[in-house]
Formats: structure tokens, C-alpha cells, sequence
């Protein structure tokens, strides 16, 4: 399934939605996408809704459009669709080949793409360098020449890209982009035809290697005039196949091939005009070198890809067994459950929540800061759904000086500050553990009388939870073969769980 345009819309993190969305258990069901989106921050409901209703559908709203999760957006009695392509139809089109299936959303702040590095940036500024060396230092035919040389580049790039499921724009751009067009499948067709494979590499691979070879060697004027004017000649033969492949094979022609042929041909022409015939061995064995080193590069590059590849889709398939709600209830309940005295001591969200988490933790301890955030990222997206209780363990005049002080402070700040303002006290303790910067925070002097933190700390030990961190939902200990912040994927399911919550808990 391919939600582009929606994604883009919606500006979430492309990479994350399609890994989130294959690794979920009921993956590609219409629950799997709508938890796929509560999870990336835009909160939805799901309605099957009569199309006689749908007057009183908002202007956006997501609905099920010739069988694929779409993004419509309403003006007037005109509507554009948003799924892997945008196309407009009328209101007649929208309900017949529409369900009744819609979604409606809440957009709140979405997860943006933090994990990669976008290496665009840097290679623009790569290609201004060659750009501006070659216009100032290089005569005019050469600087052409080498301009002509990092289009193909770039373009090479894209289709390189494209080949392991990443969208290009410039792309589909030159295939026509728009929905009812012939000439994107031309482009489409012409690529999988390519049945080349040396060592991994397609044809489309070889013109990567080939643009990069004279683009270094475009830099080297005058002294690789000969071999830059051979190496043009060569190409003909590439041209002469794809002309073929597409006139009489495939019998459709791709617009991105006949740019490149282009770039190809009038290489030809400016090295025949201008380029000199002076025949150096040193500049052919070094060509032969960098070709050679270009081509075992691209092999390494897109074997590891491949293999990144096949090891992001095995593991999508094994994260829809671990993700599974009904193997993590089953995990989360197969332990006795853990009954707590009635203490309200660093209680945070609703208090009436039917869904409670606790989190035994001490401020000294090094993996309790990752802990911590997971509770606050939960209390921040979930603020009426669930409570949360930090339960500190501390066991008296035996923990010390500085831990006692530290304890004081975050109780004085919970009874006399905002819960926001108490959750960033711990945030800053657990960035900074700076015990001075939590007492000017608080202002105390005097430690509190903790007897109430103490009791929780008696109780954590009697149920053995005597290491940190550990969370309890409703009483029952965080199952061991789960990461902690996994509980991100079930929270929602447990809050809807009334079975679950309906259990009596006491915190």
C-alpha cells in the first residue's frame, strides 16, 4: 500500500508511518492505519457512516477510496483525494467508489524524522563547488560539459533511490505526475523491464557509475579530453538499447531515459566539436582505476542496502507478533497482582482514570531517566485517560543527606506547584542531577516529613520491587519480555480494554 500524498499532507515521518504501520499485528487492516496514526500524534476516530451523512462530514476526513486510505478534502462539490497519487473528482465519483468507512482526525503534534541524516544539503553544496570551478576555471565547452555531467548524476541518484522504495519527486516530475497520467507507468514499466544484473546492478545502477566517472574526470581538463570524448562514443551503444527497448519492446517511451539520452547525445557532440584527441596511458589507467573503484563501490552500497532492506521487512513481520495486545495482556496478567495502600503522594494526571501507571524508580538511578520521559510523554498525550504515580524509593535517615533533601524538594514542589511544573523539576533533575539547582527551585530548607514516600518504599519492598525502573499498570508488574517504552503501542488498546480497567486498583 503506497500513502505518499496522504503522508506528505499530513507532514508525517514517511520512513516511521510505513514501519510503524507493516509491523502492526492486524497489518493492513483499517485498524492498523488508524493506530498507525494515533501513534504519530494525529489522534482519529473511526465511524461507518451512511452516505446520506456525509453532508456533515468536516472539510478534511479520511475515507476509503478505491480500496486505499485517502486523504479528501471537501470545497464545495469538488473534492481531491490524497493516497499514493492526488486526483480531484466530484461528489458522484467520491460516494461510488467510496465505503462507508471515515475516519476523522484531530491533528495534534506528530512525530518529524529525527533518525536520518539528509545528505541533500551536502551534496548540492558538492555540486555549487563543480559548478562554479568549472564555470571560472574551464572553458565554456568543458564547464557545459561537466553541468550536463551532474544533471545525469543527480538523476542517476533519484533512480538509485527509488529503487529500494523511496519516492522521487524530480522523478515523477519528468514521468508527468499527475494521477490519470499514461506516461508515469511508461517510466514505471521501462525500469522493471530492465533485466540487467551484474553483481546486483541494473542499468539504471551502470549510469550512476558512468556520470560519476566523467564528472571526476571533467575536473582533470584539459589532460582527460581524450578519454572523456571515447568514453562519449561508448555510450551510443547504451543509447541504441534503450531506444530499442523502448520503441519496439515495451512500445512506450520514459521520459526520464530520453532525458538522459539527451544529456548523452549532446556530450557527444560537445566532446567531438571541442574535446582534443591528445592520448595519454596515465589518464587511461587512471580512468580504468576509477571506474573500476566506482562500480565495486556501488556494489557494496547496494548490497548493504538490500540487506537493510530485507532486515527492516523481516523485522516489521516479527514486530506484528510482539505487538500483538491480546500476547501482552496475556504476559502483563500472568503475574500475581501487586495491591498498594490508598497513597496519593506524587499523583499525577487524572485521578479518577480508570487506567493507572506506576513507575519505582530512585532520582539516582541512571536507566530512571529514560523511564521518566517515556510517563511523560504518555501524560502529555493522554492527559484524561491515565494517571501516573512516581514512587521514589527511599527508605529514610539511611539514605542520606543529599538524597533526603532531593526528596523534600520534589515533595514541597508537587503539593505547592502545577503537575507541569513538578514533571519539569524532574525532567531538569534527570538531565542535570544538580541537587543545588532542585533546592532554589523549591525553596525549602527544611526537609519534609516523608512518611507517606517512606510507606510507598515499604510497600515496593514487600512486592520485591526492590530494582529500578520498573512500571505497574493496574497492579501488574511490566512484563520482562517487553522494552519499556513498548508500552507506547498498547496504551491505547489498554485504556479501551474494560475488562482491564474495570479491575479494582489501589494506588
Amino acid at each position: 500500500m503506497n500513502f505518499d500524498k496522504l503522508i506528505d499532507q499530513f507532514k508525517l515521518d514517511k520512513q516511521e508511518f510505513y514501519f510503524q504501520f507493516n509491523s502492526h499485528p492486524n497489518y493492513p487492516s483499517a485498524l492498523a492505519f488508524s493506530d498507525t496514526l494515533n501513534f504519530l500524534g494525529l489522534k482519529n476516530d473511526a465511524y461507518e457512516l451512511d452516505k446520506e451523512y456525509w453532508e456533515e462530514l468536516p472539510d478534511e476526513f479520511i475515507a476509503l477510496v478505491n480500496n486505499s486510505f485517502s486523504l479528501v478534502k471537501k470545497k464545495d462539490n469538488a473534492f481531491t483525494i490524497y493516497s499514493d497519487k492526488v486526483k480531484n473528482i466530484n461528489k458522484n465519483e467520491l460516494y461510488k467508489n467510496s465505503d462507508d468507512f471515515v475516519l476523522l482526525f484531530e491533528k495534534t503534534e506528530t512525530i518529524k524524522n529525527t533518525s536520518s541524516f539528509d545528505f541533500k544539503p551536502f551534496m548540492y553544496a558538492i555540486f555549487g563547488i563543480i559548478i562554479l570551478y568549472s564555470v571560472f576555471r574551464l572553458e565554456w565547452s568543458q564547464a557545459v560539459f561537466n553541468i550536463l555531467s551532474l544533471i545525469g548524476v543527480y538523476i542517476s541518484l533519484e533512480l538509485f533511490n527509488q529503487k529500494f522504495g523511496n519516492e522521487s519527486v524530480v522523478v515523477n516530475n519528468i514521468c508527468g505526475g499527475t494521477a490519470n497520467s499514461q506516461s508515469q507507468g511508461s517510466c514505471s514499466k521501462i525500469f522493471s523491464s530492465d533485466k540487467t544484473n551484474i553483481l546486483g546492478l541494473k542499468l539504471s545502477d551502470f549510469s550512476l557509475i558512468y556520470f560519476l566517472g566523467i564528472t571526476v574526470l571533467g575536473l582533470l581538463f584539459p589532460a582527460t579530453q581524450f578519454m572523456l570524448k571515447a568514453i562519449s562514443w561508448l555510450s551510443v551503444g547504451v543509447i541504441l538499447y534503450s531506444v530499442y527497448v523502448q520503441a519496439f519492446v515495451e512500445k512506450s517511451l520514459c521520459r526520464v531515459c530520453l532525458l538522459i539520452i539527451a544529456i548523452l547525445l549532446s556530450q557527444i557532440v560537445l566532446s567531438t566539436v571541442f574535446f582534443s584527441w591528445n592520448l595519454s596511458i596515465n589518464i587511461i589507467l587512471i580512468s580504468a582505476v576509477l571506474f573500476a573503484a566506482l562500480f565495486l563501490m556501488l556494489v557494496f552500497i547496494n548490497n548493504l542496502t538490500n540487506q537493510k532492506e530485507e532486515l527492516k521487512k523481516a523485522n516489521a513481520k516479527n514486530l506484528r507478533f510482539k505487538r500483538n495486545y491480546d500476547l501482552f495482556k496475556r504476559e502483563l496478567t500472568d503475574k500475581e497482582k501487586i495491591e498498594f495502600s490508598d497513597n496519593q503522594t506524587f499523583l499525577l494526571g487524572n485521578e479518577d482514570a480508570k487506567l493507572h501507571i506506576s513507575v519505582v524508580s530512585n532520582p539516582y538511578c541512571g536507566f530512571c531517566k529514560d523511564a521518566h520521559k517515556i510517563l511523560e510523554d504518555l501524560l502529555a498525550k493522554y492527559p484524561d485517560e491515565i494517571s501516573v504515580q512516581m514512587r521514589f524509593n527511599y527508605s529514610g535517615e539511611g539514605a542520606g543527606e543529599k538524597y533526603t533533601q532531593l526528596i523534600s524538594d520534589f515533595s514541597n514542589i508537587y503539593k505547592n506547584k502545577s503537575q507541569k511544573e513538578f514533571l519539569n523539576t524532574v525532567d531538569t533533575w534527570f538531565k542535570n542531577r544538580d541537587e543545588s539547582e532542585i533546592k532554589k527551585k523549591s525553596g525549602l530548607e527544611i526537609p519534609e516529613n516523608l512518611t507517606n514516600i517512606i510507606q510507598m518504599t515499604s510497600e515496593n519492598g514487600l512486592a520485591g520491587l526492590n530494582f529500578t525502573p520498573v512500571f505497574i499498570i493496574n497492579g501488574y508488574q511490566f512484563p520482562d519480555k517487553y522494552d519499556r517504552d513498548d508500552i507506547h503501542y498498547f496504551i491505547s488498546e489498554l485504556i479501551e480494554d474494560e475488562d482491564f480497567v474495570s479491575e479494582v486498583v489501589s494506588v
